[in-house]
């Protein structure tokens, strides 16, 4: 999202654009993605969702989503959903291919596939964050065990450890990410949302041990829940569900349609472990990280900043290869990406 959404308003504005791209397709994370586009209702909303954040760098999602998303239409992107599901947010859900096929049409050239030449002058970091890669995952986001990959593989802190090399300075939040707690199996990209168990606000949930781990009351994306069991012995947890958590609702379908086709489904009994009187079904799941949430520091022009504050010559970056956005929180990764994405390639434009 944010290097072809960088490379379609770069175009408008009259610049030479080069794309290149890691891996072996275009697309990346957001073309395996659901492809909600959201924002909150309001600052004020983001900041309580996000406390962490920088309110500068949040501010610019919300004045400029709704902008960007009617670019987005101009340039003949199908929309799917004209609202998002949730209250608490506004947005539309794209189809994510014919997404990014309009995006690389307005971009106006085709990305050099599996490239890691890195050319000179005005440099736009849009490699989706470091997720791909283990060592940095472990380093920097602390997990009890090792992360399954819910995301493509390509992006693995290519632009993070650029910018390093460079002197960024680094976000808050760098131990955090967005993810799922999914069926404690293998899987591949056709099981990302299939396999994900959307439901632990209904369910009590242990770890390996049988302990209750999480002390408050979980919110709406997960996403807190999902941090904490990656922090648990084996990075595994037990939801265990009653007849009444059973009976509810998630989107389309009930916890008991869910959970009963996950295939980490157990019998309480078959648990090494007591349970609370009247679970009726457990399911084992495992963190998998969708997307890193710290990352680069930024200004409100997409400029890569140094330790002292000041941009970093020619450097630019959007999408989650930067940080302080959404911490302490969870927030629409593709929005922040469109937003800053579009904004890098006008701060380029007026250099």
């Amino acid at each position: 999202m944010a290097g072809f959404a960088a490379a379609a308003r770069a175009r408008e504005l009259g610049l030479d654009v080069r794309l290149l791209e890691k891996g072996d397709r275009i697309g990346g994370s957001m073309l395996l993605s659901s492809c909600v586009i959201w924002r909150f209702q309001t600052l004020e909303d983001f900041r309580a969702e996000c406390p962490g954040g920088d309110p500068v760098l949040q501010q610019q999602v919300i004045e400029r989503l709704d902008d960007a998303l009617a670019w987005l239409r101009s340039l003949g992107a199908p929309v799917v959903w004209e609202e998002t599901g949730n209250p608490r947010t506004v947005g539309l859900r794209f189809d994510p291919r014919g997404l990014t096929e309009a995006l690389v049409r307005a971009a106006g050239v085709e990305p050099t596939l599996q490239s890691a030449e890195l050319p000179e002058g005005p440099l736009l970091l849009a490699t989706g964050g470091f997720q791909g890669n283990a060592a940095l995952v472990a380093r920097h986001v602390r997990p009890a065990a090792p992360l399954r990959l819910r995301a493509n593989p390509w992006s693995a802190g290519d632009g993070f450890v650029h910018a390093c090399t460079r002197g960024s300075a680094l976000s808050a939040g760098l131990s955090e990410f967005y993810g799922r707690n999914m069926a404690d199996v293998d899987f591949g990209e056709a099981e990302f949302v299939p396999l994900a168990q959307l439901y632990g606000r209904h369910a009590t949930v242990v770890n390996e041990r049988g302990e209750e781990f999480f002390d408050r009351p979980v919110s709406w994306s997960e996403n807190d829940l999902v941090q904490a069991t990656a922090r648990q012995p084996g990075a595994r947890a037990w939801y265990l569900l009653d007849d009444a958590a059973l009976a509810e609702s998630v989107r389309d379908r009930t916890v008991r349609e869910i959970a009963s086709a996950s295939p980490t489904a157990s019998a309480p009994e078959e648990l090494a472990f007591p349970v609370p009187p009247g679970t009726k079904l457990a399911v084992r799941v495992s963190p998998a990280i969708t997307h890193t949430i710290g990352g680069l520091r930024v200004d409100d022009r997409a400029r890569v900043l140094d330790g002292s504050g000041s941009p970093l010559p020619d450097l630019y970056a959007a999408g989650a290869d930067v940080g302080g956005i959404s911490t302490g929180g969870y927030a629409s990764g593709l929005a922040a990406a469109l937003v800053f994405g579009r904004i890098a390639a006008e701060t380029a434009a007026q250099a």
